[in-house]
């Protein structure tokens, strides 16, 4: 059997059903769920230069999108490239208005680094894209996610952060508040990518659940888990802590899909 047919018959076998996928937002910073041509074997897409993930679902080929958060509302492209050649399928992405937070850190060198802290944040930003960019080929994609601790979720995603006054980037995951020590589990399967102390994240985790889809964990008390380790849903990852650039203790959850950091909402079940 030659290699196309069993690329073709892998995918084909992780179908994804109606309540395997996340809820559909064509907004910056959310998800479009794209309907793409295809033949027998699997379409590819791609969105700018990322690679977005394509599922096989009620016997059409399904593109899930995530949609950057520096979007410009409008029309959007994307280049499909089938056995019978490459097509671009055009979708459009409205626009939608976030909050402004304002936010006092004591420590003034997690706002205004020093230069030997800033050599040390351009590794770590290195470190992390390359852990967020991953894109895994698997058997069964994931794209229904629980909820990684319990506490109280904020509405942050999006919003634009002034730091003792001074504007920064937005907010790109979800924050869920809860106390020192509170066990935080994996919300789906996976495979940790990278591990370790960043200045802003604190204690930070990043998983790859395959298909593009990357979730990030940071600012944890303490770490469970290794660069390498193979996990299943429920999992413990670590405890909720208030390393780096924290206001208390919280987890900060992000999700990644194609690369673009995207509203966890999005994934969990009755948001």
């Amino acid at each position: 059997m030659n290699r196309p047919v069993i690329l073709f018959m892998m995918l084909a076998s992780a179908a994804a059903h109606a309540g395997d996928l996340p809820r559909e937002s064509r907004v910056p910073g959310g998800i479009a769920l794209i309907e793409i041509p295809g033949g027998q074997l699997a379409p590819t897409a791609l969105i700018d230069t990322r690679r977005a993930a394509v599922i096989r679902h009620d016997d059409r080929w399904l593109a899930v999108v995530g949609i950057p958060l520096s979007t410009k509302p409008g029309p959007q492209k994307l280049k499909v490239a089938t056995d019978k050649g490459t097509v671009d399928v055009s979708f459009t992405v409205v626009d939608k208005s976030y909050r402004t937070q304002h936010l006092t850190i004591k420590n003034e060198r997690q706002v205004n680094p020093k230069p030997e802290d800033l050599k040390r944040i351009e590794v770590e930003r290195e470190r992390s894209d390359v852990a967020l960019s991953k894109f895994s080929a698997i058997e069964t994609p994931v794209f229904a996610l629980q909820s990684p601790v319990a506490g109280v979720r904020s509405d942050s995603y999006g919003s634009r952060r002034v730091f003792n006054g001074q504007p920064r980037s937005p907010h790109s995951g979800m924050d869920i508040a809860a106390a020192k020590g509170t066990p935080i589990h994996s919300p789906a399967s996976g495979t940790v990518v990278e591990a370790g102390n960043f200045f802003f994240n604190g204690n930070t985790l990043y998983i790859d659940h395959g298909y593009g889809l990357v979730t990030m964990y940071c600012h944890l008390d303490t770490i469970k888990v290794k660069v390498g380790d193979k996990l299943a849903a429920g999992d413990l990852l670590g405890t909720v802590g208030a390393t780096g650039r924290v206001t208390g203790p919280h987890l900060h959850w992000g999700v990644a899909l194609n690369r673009a950091m995207v509203d966890p909402a999005l994934f969990l079940d009755g948001e």
